[in-house]
């Protein structure tokens, strides 16, 4: 069979399986997960096209260059944004080597000479656990950032919950206003839908979060009638529960407000409550996304850990095989 035939065929598979994913089950690594191997077998069908039309193409530069746009994106996606993220965790781990010098102690595996084969094989267990989580890590990313993309603006919405985030004494803080604002803007937008503030008290604060939130909308202007407070909620967990408590519908359509990097955990959180819903962020400064956004897959791992240390004690099992071997034969 023609390689073009059989790249377009895994290309159109992939594409169809990403569609479906984002159609039925967005709020999942899932989404993620197919939108890197759409990724991979875009870019290998853009390189078959190159090679099997090799002449044709260099004699339409316009097409040429929109192939090799294609293929760029593609392989940045596939390649460039997992380095990144990858290099992000190995940041502290070069720092130490440049602080204490790159000498072989600071390399356990080399120190002392050649590594025994038990040893070897303990760090093939170490070092898939390690790759196994930075891959996770990577497709986390991948569907935080699909999570935020909306192809049309809704105009359909009911119900607009924004998500609190704490307040100086009665003061709306520069991030949750950022929130709010998102949410006034949708308000706009969605002429039939009600705006649900949902924050309780914490440490440090006079009045509950909602009611802080409720305050701040009405000096935007926002009409009370359009509005309604949760004030109870402690975490995120609770935002969603107690708000859902105020949609008699169940049927509404339900958007949530937060801030971008916290978008796709609320989405999860929400999917596990049960609670359709689809998510909007709010911008804060690029240099706190990225810790955030740790700390987001943290929190990720936490509600998920069961999940991932079972599939990773699958394919742990080659190495844990070896391992066993060669300290039965050491």
């Amino acid at each position: 069979m023609n390689i073009l035939l059989i790249t377009g065929l895994l290309w159109g598979c992939s594409a169809l399986i990403f569609g479906l994913v984002m159609w039925r089950r967005p709020r999942t690594l899932w989404s993620g997960f197919t939108f890197f191997w759409l990724l991979v077998f875009t870019a290998i069908f853009m390189i078959s096209i190159v090679f099997t039309y090799s002449r044709w193409i260099s004699a339409h530069p316009f097409l040429f260059m929109v192939l090799g746009i294609l293929a760029v994106l593609a392989l940045f996606g596939l390649l460039l944004f997992p380095f990144l993220v990858i290099l992000t965790f190995f940041v502290e781990g070069i720092q130490i080597i440049v602080k204490e010098g790159a000498s072989w102690t600071n390399f356990p595996l080399l120190a002392g000479g050649s590594a025994s084969s038990a040893a070897l094989a303990l760090y093939a267990v170490v070092g898939l656990a390690v790759l196994y989580m930075l891959c996770v890590l990577t497709i986390f990313c991948f569907s935080a950032l699909l999570n935020l993309i909306h192809v049309r603006k809704r105009h359909d919405l009911d119900y607009i919950v924004v998500l609190g985030s704490g307040i100086m004494q009665d003061r709306i803080t520069p991030l949750l206003a950022a929130r709010i604002n998102k949410g006034i803007e949708l308000l706009k937008a969605n002429p039939r839908a009600t705006l649900i503030l949902s924050g309780g008290q914490g440490s440090g604060e006079s009045i509950p979060e909602g009611e802080a939130m409720y305050e701040y909308c009405l000096q935007q202007g926002v009409d009370a009638l359009r509005m309604e407070k949760e004030t109870a909620s402690k975490n995120t967990e609770q935002n969603l529960l107690y708000s859902y408590d105020l949609i008699k519908d169940p049927d509404a359509k339900i958007a949530l407000v937060t801030t971008r990097y916290h978008v796709f955990r609320a989405l999860v959180l929400a999917r596990r409550l049960g609670i359709r819903c689809i998510g909007y962020g709010s911008r804060t400064k690029w240099y706190f996304t990225l810790n955030a956004l740790l700390r987001e897959f943290a929190g990720y791992l936490s509600l998920t850990w069961r999940f991932h240390l079972r599939v990773l004690a699958v394919l742990e099992i080659p190495n844990l095989l070896i391992l066993l071997v060669m300290w039965t034969f050491q």
